[in-house]
């Protein structure tokens, strides 16, 4: 069955479109797509969604279900994440969405959505060898920052906070070189932040790995293995350690935004935010105590994929709600 996904976060919209095996043993995929589109922006700041923001969002959302129906997917599912589910126009921005397009849009919790991103995390990395310990899932996403715990590949203790990207590089901007004070700023705020609102039973943790997911997380991956070009299978468990984060983070922070947009593998809309997002890897490696992290191209669209293969659209939770709409 062919089935479409797309993950309309606060900072870029991504469609995966895949041809799955029956029971959900394993899929094909056959397009992949990111945007950002920025629909967080300012939301922090009104509580709303921009109009300038939604539109761009919308547009992307549209293309991409009308690129999936031309691929022949029989499914497309659509969840919206933290942007959508915070602001006090996001339940008429997601109707809007669904009157366009004909699809349902399922706006997620911050628990449902840590349990997809693990969902599709752990299905890229299983290689079949027992873990040492835990392992800790983190995403960072445009408007939140998910911590996932798993033993077992079952979740056991998760937390969204309402800490992302967007609303800090709005309040923290370097659009020239980093003055380097202003980012210790930065710094100290996000340790803080975690120190007080992730569970202790995430910060004990004696992990056996540490995983990081979503657009931070790849693109310090692909700029650390110095590709021309972005290769999802290259980027896919690679390994940072912390010298070579604290590297990238010189090297970004020595530029201008226009400079960092030019890098290879660097999308022009993520050149104002991987300052923020490099900070929020950094804090937590201290939070952990882990020396390393290992770079997942998985995540949250992959998810779903994965829940809807084996449930085929019924049966688990608030995803029996996804589908094209009657009539």
């Amino acid at each position: 069955m062919r089935l479409a996904t797309l993950d309309l976060g606060s900072n870029t919209v991504r469609l995966l479109v895949a041809d799955v095996e029956a029971g959900g043993r394993g899929w094909c995929v056959v397009e992949a797509d990111q945007r950002v589109t920025r629909l967080g922006e300012g939301l922090a700041a009104r509580g709303r969604l921009g109009e300038a923001a939604a539109e761009r969002t919308a547009a992307a959302v549209v293309e991409y279900v009308g690129r999936a129906r031309r691929a022949g997917a029989e499914r497309v599912a659509i969840v919206a994440t933290s942007a959508v589910r915070e602001a006090a126009n996001g339940p008429a921005f997601a109707a809007a969405l669904e009157r366009v397009t004909g699809e349902r849009v399922l706006v997620v919790s911050g628990d449902e959505e840590a349990a997809l991103t693990l969902a599709g995390v752990l299905g890229g990395l299983d290689d079949g060898h027992p873990r040492a310990g835990p392992t800790l899932v983190f995403d960072i996403g445009g408007g939140s920052t998910e911590f996932i715990l798993a033993r077992g590949g079952a979740p056991v203790a998760s937390v969204s906070l309402r800490l992302g990207v967007v609303d800090l590089a709005e309040r923290h901007p370097f659009p020239g070189p980093v003055d380097w004070p202003r980012y210790r700023a930065l710094q100290a705020e996000i340790a803080a932040r975690l120190a007080v609102e992730v569970p202790g039973e995430i910060r004990a943790a004696r992990l056996g790995q540490l995983v990081g997911t979503a657009g931070t997380a790849t693109t310090l991956a692909a700029l650390d293995l110095g590709l021309p070009a972005y290769d999802a299978g290259r980027v896919q468990g690679h390994i940072l350690g912390r010298a070579a984060v604290e590297t990238l983070l010189r090297r970004l922070g020595g530029l201008t935004v226009a400079e960092r947009a030019a890098l290879p593998c660097l999308e022009p809309g993520r050149a104002d935010l991987i300052v923020a997002g490099t900070a929020i890897v950094l804090a937590t490696l201290d939070l952990t105590g882990a020396a390393r992290m290992v770079v997942s191209d998985r995540g949250l669209r992959e998810g779903i994929l994965a829940r809807l293969s084996v449930s085929g659209l019924t049966g688990w939770g608030p995803l029996s709600m996804l589908g094209r709409q009657d009539g």
